[in-house]
């Protein structure tokens, strides 16, 4: 009997701490829809400050707070809808005075919003790309909750919204997936493949389950979070059914990401598909690499 009440016991730890568990994949940071003013970054000299204004939450960046920043692009605001019908933010950035040739469609990390992670692809811009990023449900001005159930859901009305633009029209369409937003990208790349040219991860994992109980070194424990970890979809499942170019980039040295993840997923993955690998920190391959990164995504567009 003791016996019975102690499995049961631990059976119910695993499940309420993988309840916690499952809600803490994502982490938001969410803006109320009257929010004006949000401060990106501060020091004891300078500082970075965007102000929104109107119903699509136009940004504006002032240094110190009253300095106009000139950008070397522009930025539109934008509310579309998700297949879910949440009212989703997004931002096209456009390189100024250079015809874009490629439209890329980013898929961020699972933490903050576009007004931290949109600075990793601006990288991308000179390179004759237009960028659209967005934020998921329950992250920035996105309605909504934050639920993973939410995001291919996103991901494929974001893609819906971006293939209908005028400006999108005639170029070569490439979906980006970074860390989170990789494993998301392919989940969403196997759904909408008819509509992109092909589909580039970077720094990402091959599923939750493989994510959650990385590390654990007790062979129960890794079990059992592998057994509560709910797998709403998962890369390793459906990446075999993408036929369309795939790259996947991850450096070496990652530390949030194994880089036998990525490996993995590029054994699962179709041809035509390329292993790009890099050293540095999470995600920096942009900073390094964006050049290369650029002419493998037209190749790509050619394929």
């Amino acid at each position: 009997m003791k016996k019975s009440t102690t499995s049961i016991a631990i059976i119910a730890l695993f499940f309420f701490s993988s309840c916690a568990f499952n809600n803490k994949f994502l982490a938001p940071r969410k803006y109320d829809s009257n929010t004006k003013v949000i401060t990106m970054s501060k020091s004891k000299t300078d500082s970075t400050v965007a102000v929104y204004n109107g119903n699509n939450f136009q940004p504006t960046f002032l240094k110190n707070g009253i300095d106009t920043i000139a950008l070397t692009y522009t930025l539109e605001s934008v509310v579309f809808k998700s297949t879910n019908g949440n009212n989703l933010n997004g931002w096209m950035l456009k390189p100024k005075g250079i015809a874009v040739t490629h439209t890329i469609l980013h898929f961020h990390g699972n933490g903050g919003s576009i007004l931290g992670q949109f600075s990793i692809m601006k990288n991308l811009l000179p390179k004759d790309f237009q960028i659209f990023v967005f934020d998921y449900s329950g992250y920035g001005f996105s309605k909504g909750e934050a639920k993973r159930q939410n995001m291919v859901k996103d991901g494929m009305g974001a893609v819906d919204y971006v293939k209908s633009r005028e400006d999108v029209k005639g170029t070569k369409f490439i979906i980006y997936g970074q860390s989170y937003g990789g494993h998301l990208a392919l989940c969403v790349a196997a759904k909408k493949q008819n509509d992109i040219n092909g589909v580039v991860v970077e720094g990402t994992f091959t599923n939750h389950k493989d994510l959650g109980s990385d590390g654990i070194k007790n062979p129960f424990t890794k079990t059992m979070s592998r057994l509560f970890i709910r797998e709403f979809y998962s890369a390793t499942k459906v990446i075999h059914k993408i036929n369309k170019p795939i790259l996947i980039v991850h450096s070496s040295e990652d530390r949030v990401i194994p880089f036998k993840m990525g490996k993995k997923l590029f054994e699962k993955a179709n041809e035509p598909k390329e292993f790009l690998q890099v050293k540095g920190e999470h995600l920096y391959a942009l900073n390094e690499h964006a050049d290369t990164i650029a002419e493998k995504i037209k190749k790509m567009g050619e394929q």
